[in-house]
């Protein structure tokens, strides 16, 4: 996990970020430099279940929940990352809005 070194207004309202993030992090972008997000899982205060189904309950499912799929339509192609930090594990979900 990195961490936000500096920062700095642009006039046109955007701001700049210089990132300081662990070399094997920074691989995990294979060399992509633009759609590029940062977020931090200090915010995130929505819990959400996973159910596991199967025999040896093999089959995880991640359950949407309630507060966060209102209006969610999903029509497109749905894309996922797996990555890990610092004892952490982190899927990013990528849904294609109709």
């Amino acid at each position: 996990m990195g961490s936000i070194i500096s920062s700095r207004l642009k006039e046109d309202g955007k701001v700049i970020f210089e990132v300081l993030i662990d070399a094997d992090e920074a691989l995990q972008l294979r060399g992509n430099m633009s759609n590029v997000h940062i977020f931090s899982d200090a915010v995130i205060d929505i819990e959400a279940n996973l159910a596991q189904r199967g025999k040896n309950e093999a089959t995880k499912y991640f359950l949407v929940p309630k507060q966060v799929r209102r209006d969610m339509k999903i029509s497109g192609k749905v894309r996922c990352q797996k990555f890990e930090a610092r004892g952490k594990t982190f899927f990013i979900y990528v849904i294609e809005q109709y």
